[in-house]
């Protein structure tokens, strides 16, 4: 029986495999970076193990440092969670001959699945040698790990060259791994996958299918379980692959093979050697535990012959510290409250927490599961619209309007969801009224007994910045009471403003972080009265759209360089995502402000391109 339980990762699933040892009676032990040493899964464990060091490479990456932390901490098996190194067989065998037990997988079987060109091989799959033309589009994709790193759609042969430099760097980055391979790019298909869990007995269950489509940046957004609409001799022919997949390399463990659902076939794309971030939805449908089921296993236990029944439907939503309307650029900051009413909530994170530029920008997964799928959309679209996200500037919103997209509450959607919708589904719809809750609650902390009758009777205005528009506010203090702009004010305090609009009454709930202001769903910046004169840019000025390391320049990119419009002139890397910073007009670059290595906070002035006079 395992009694100490190391976790080799970090954030939410660190947390989320804690909670399952705790019911079990498993004593658990965290290992974290120096940037992670007040993160909550370092926290909540029993025992915590510091790995020198901030990066990935340092630190979670470090299989030796991992392994001696378990040994040091008197742990009896390491679970790697999914990511980092989850899928490394080395480090499962470093596990093993450290007299540890292994939550996952047998070395052996990790290295024939882990790496996807490996495993496309064993499935019979060929990957594609040299492009030509004929072959576009095609996908550059990294061999080892997963989250949509080092993954690179090309549709020129003249961008193959920097999809396949690009996604190398960026696979190393974030799995200690540069191998690549590319293969065809299927338009429109639905990214299905086949939840399997085996045991050392022979036993594999298939536990159903999930439909992971709604994806940007080839990493997923929405998932849920089962996957609508598949014909039952489809749904068939997966579980078959699956369970072939599973036996061809003898797995055990918890683990997942996906497809690409197109023109009614399915095709292979992988299997993941490793618990994935999905695995709520199918907890919820089938009524299991799959970490316990994992434990388990890895104790010996044998699996009943016959799979749990399923029940209902299941949806995830990731919140993610992003902003999908400026290219999903990651955000930091303190994250003041978080708060998801009504469903399930795994994070990482808890009120007050800072959101750093090392790691994934993954907030929380919310779930939610009922008899149907409509019902699951529409609790899940509900209690994410309801919840309290004080801090970086999420994806909230986006989501919300994606789980009620006619295309997706249909189940009419694929891979190319975010392609085609982007740009309605990220267009500002701010409440109109937030601005003015925001100053009547601003009026009323600032009154020196706490009521408004010390306020002036002249008009009073009040300057706000909201997606991305400035907003100017009026209100009066009269012998009838508070008048804003034509509102009725029915209730005015620091943190509560009710108005009677339209001879309907809302209310408003008002947080204040320093300039930073919260009103019910909507942020704001409060402005200063009169704008700093300093703050002008030149134009042409480059900035960075995110905290992040610069980690490659242009070659041979100088002052006083001729640069193109669209011209790459250098990359950030922010949360494990490579980004790349382009020319905005064709002229001079007059200014290069920083150096590789360095790192930048949002804002920052990179560049200056001067076009032509």
């Amino acid at each position: 029986m395992i009694s100490t339980l190391l976790v080799a990762n970090r954030g939410e699933i660190a947390c989320r495999i804690f909670r399952t040892c705790a019911g079990l009676g498993v004593r658990t032990v965290a290992v974290h970076s120096d940037a992670d040493e007040n993160a909550l899964h370092a926290r909540v464990a029993d025992s915590a193990v510091r790995l020198p060091g901030a990066t990935p490479a340092d630190t979670y990456l470090r299989g030796d440092l991992v392994v001696k932390a378990a040994v040091s901490a008197g742990a009896d098996a390491v679970h790697p969670g999914y990511g980092f190194l989850s899928e490394n067989a080395d480090f499962a065998r470093a596990v093993l001959d450290a007299g540890l037990v292994w939550i996952g997988p047998p070395p052996e079987a990790i290295e024939a699945m882990a790496s996807k060109t490996r495993a496309k091989e064993l499935m019979g799959i060929a990957p594609l040698g040299e492009v030509t033309e004929s072959d576009l589009p095609v996908l550059v994709k990294a061999a080892a790990g997963g989250g949509g790193r080092g993954m690179r759609v090309v549709r020129r042969l003249d961008e193959l060259a920097a999809a396949l430099e690009g996604a190398r760097a960026e696979a190393a980055s974030a799995f200690g791994d540069g191998e690549v391979f590319v293969e065809p790019y299927l338009e429109h298909g639905r990214h299905v996958e086949v939840q399997i869990l085996a045991d050392a007995h022979g036993t594999v269950w298939p536990l159903g299918t999930r439909d992971c489509s709604l994806q940007r940046r080839h990493q997923k957004v929405i998932e849920e379980a089962p996957a609508p609409g598949l014909p039952e001799e489809l749904t068939e022919e997966l579980y078959a692959q699956a369970v072939r997949a599973a036996r061809a390399v003898s797995y055990v463990g918890a683990g997942t093979v996906e497809f690409l659902v197109a023109d009614g076939r399915a095709h292979f794309l992988e299997m993941n050697t490793r618990l994935q971030v999905e695995h709520p939805v199918t907890e919820a449908v089938f009524g299991v535990d799959l970490v316990a089921e994992q434990i388990r296993v890895a104790e010996g236990h044998a699996l009943p012959a016959e799979a749990p029944s399923a029940r209902g439907h299941a949806v995830e939503a990731r919140l993610y510290a992003e902003d999908p309307a400026r290219d999903w650029a990651p955000q930091t900051g303190t994250l003041h409250r978080l708060a998801v009413p009504g469903v399930r909530l795994d994070t990482g994170y808890t009120d007050g927490d800072d959101i750093g530029v090392h790691y994934d920008a993954m907030l929380a997964k919310a779930v939610a599961h009922a008899p149907t799928r409509a019902e699951a959309l529409r609790g899940l679209a509900h209690a994410l619209e309801r919840a309290t996200l004080h801090g970086p500037t999420t994806n909230r919103d986006l989501l919300v309007r994606s789980l009620r997209h006619e295309e997706f509450t249909t189940a009419r959607m694929d891979t190319g969801f975010y392609d085609r919708h982007l740009t309605e589904l990220t267009a500002p719809a701010p409440d109109p009224h937030a601005p003015l809750a925001a100053a009547l609650a601003d009026a009323h902390g600032r009154s020196r007994f706490g009521g408004w009758r010390n306020l002036s009777s002249q008009p009073q205005t009040k300057r706000y910045l909201m997606a991305d528009e400035e907003h100017e506010v009026h209100y009066r203090h009269t012998r009838d009471g508070l008048t804003a702009d034509g509102v009725q004010v029915v209730r005015a305090d620091a943190g509560l403003v009710v108005l009677d609009v339209d001879g309907v009454r809302r209310r408003f709930e008002v947080s204040v972080y320093g300039d930073r202001v919260h009103v019910n769903g909507t942020a704001l910046t409060a402005l200063p009265r009169f704008p700093d004169p300093k703050a002008q840019l030149a134009p042409g000025s480059l900035l960075a759209p995110m905290p992040g390391t610069v980690v490659r320049i242009a070659e041979g990119l100088e002052a006083g360089a001729e640069v193109q419009a669209g011209q790459p002139l250098l990359w950030l890397e922010a949360m494990k995502m490579q980004h790349q910073i382009t020319a905005p007009v064709t002229g001079t670059l007059s200014e290069l402000r920083v150096a590789v290595g360095q790192q930048v906070e949002p804002g920052s002035l990179l560049a200056v391109v001067q076009a032509p006079l």
